[in-house]
């Protein structure tokens, strides 16, 4: 499973924090890039910079024959998808081991079985992961069972599309009367954006949390969770803000719930970096959902724990086992992620343009991952994200107010980006106190008129 040459199957960021953690273990990169990106910074830095095609990304980072052609003409062993993109789609995984290379992620399987979200929750309960109340079947076709099953678990419900993901195919009912309607319409928008009309239903719970832990297993059976994330502040189901450790979570519960997500893991075979997602709420866990790959937010795990995360994939990619145990795994202090992206202040929509000039800020705990530069043009074709600044510190309130000073700090000049929302954030009493759920930031937001 040796290799020496890796190909970057992603931009921005996350490519060149991957081309970093290449360099470190003094593995060749190349970088691939659309017609858009041939200027991005990150490409002279590479082994090899490699145009793929258009900017449109279906015939460029999505076109996996495109990425295998590259990996080919470059040499290189191994494809790492980074986030986004094809970093869970199966059949890519498959079509890579096909062609003799070496996928840096877990196994088509493990990403087929839990990238199905009724599959994976029949998993976890198996594996003993606490989910939320609701079957772990499909709902049929026949409506009075669709009722009856509603009302076994009672209301409000969610429903929700089987192949789903990213805020899409789902739809919260508060009542009977509202139920058929709204499987009719959700089983057609399954069907349109994932290409299967499958859908399940599941309590939908009022004010909770959305609490992440992190795994990471090899391919010899060892397999270990390296603490947990709280990613409650969302705008329209995306993350904004994410913290290490989730704050006020007993270390007996945390550890329960760590231990069932690494046997789910070895039960499904899996291999490398992954993310389970739950709900949080009066002291309960619920599994939501799986990410078969590297999470943006995986920086406060690796300032907490002390791992690098991305080295890590790849030395179990390697065939590589595991240098660290359960044991040996702890959480030193605490950590934020601010993402910041290239957005207009009031409407949070898409801002687009060139950075005329950066300032980005400095001094202990602090770190950026960001593949801009002054005079970088931020592409409308893709993700807004320009940036993620980091901050540690040995408790929460001193990386409170690391992260206050570095947001004050930092500045991004020729473009708008949401910097002004997250100083706000970090100003809000409840935010500081750590007494948000994963509808505080939207409510706030309807307050200040943006949304």
């Amino acid at each position: 499973m040796s290799f020496d040459t890796v190909l970057i199957a992603n931009r921005g960021e996350i490519a060149e924090r991957i081309r970093r953690a290449c360099a470190d273990l003094g593995l060749k990169s190349v970088a691939i890039c659309s017609e858009a990106d041939r200027d991005a910074p990150y490409g002279p830095k590479a082994d090899r910079f490699v145009c793929i095609g258009p900017a449109n990304a279906g015939q460029s980072y999505l076109n996996a024959s495109a990425i295998l052609l590259a990996a080919r003409a470059t040499g290189a062993g191994a494809i790492h998808p980074g986030y986004g993109f094809l970093s869970e789609n199966a059949a890519f995984a498959e079509a890579i081991e096909q062609a003799g290379l070496i996928f840096v992620g877990p196994p088509a399987s493990a990403i087929r079985t839990m990238g199905d979200k009724i599959a994976a929750k029949r998993a976890m309960i198996e594996a003993g992961v606490p989910c939320v109340p609701g079957p772990d079947t499909a709902l049929p076709a026949d409506d009075a069972v669709i009722a009856a099953t509603a009302a076994e678990i009672g209301y409000p419900v969610i429903v929700k599309a089987a192949g789903g993901g990213g805020g899409r195919g789902m739809r919260v009912v508060h009542d009977p009367a509202a139920l058929l309607d709204a499987v009719s319409i959700t089983r057609e928008e399954a069907r349109r954006a994932f290409g299967t009309p499958e859908l399940y239903v599941e309590k939908f719970l009022q004010r909770p949390r959305h609490v992440e832990i992190q795994v990471l297993c090899d391919a010899h059976g060892n397999a270990v969770w390296l603490g947990h994330r709280d990613c409650s502040q969302q705008r329209r189901h995306q993350k904004v803000v994410e913290e290490a450790p989730a704050p006020g979570i007993p270390a007996d519960i945390a550890a329960r719930v760590g231990a069932a997500c690494v046997e789910a893991c070895l039960r499904i075979g899996y291999r490398g970096v992954g993310t389970f997602e739950f709900l949080y709420e009066d002291g309960e866990f619920y599994f939501i959902e799986m990410n078969t790959r590297l999470q943006v937010e995986h920086p406060v795990t690796e300032m907490t724990t002390g791992i690098d995360i991305v080295q890590a994939q790849l030395r179990v990619a390697m065939g590589l086992p595991l240098d660290v145990t359960q044991a040996g795994i702890g959480c030193d202090g605490h950590a934020f992620e601010c993402r910041i992206n290239a957005e207009h202040p009031e409407t949070l929509t898409s801002a687009p343009g060139r950075i005329t000039e950066i300032h980005l800020p400095e001094g202990e705990g602090i770190r950026v991952d960001t593949h801009v530069v002054p005079g970088y043009k931020v592409s409308p074709h893709y993700d807004s994200l320009i940036a993620k600044l980091i901050v540690h510190g040995p408790d929460r309130a001193t990386a409170l107010f690391r992260m206050q000073a570095a947001l004050e700090e930092m500045r991004i000049d020729g473009i708008h980006t949401n910097l002004p929302l997250h100083r706000a954030i970090f100003r809000d009493p409840n935010f500081r106190a750590g007494q948000t759920d994963i509808h505080h930031l939207e409510h706030w937001l309807k307050t200040q008129g943006a949304a």
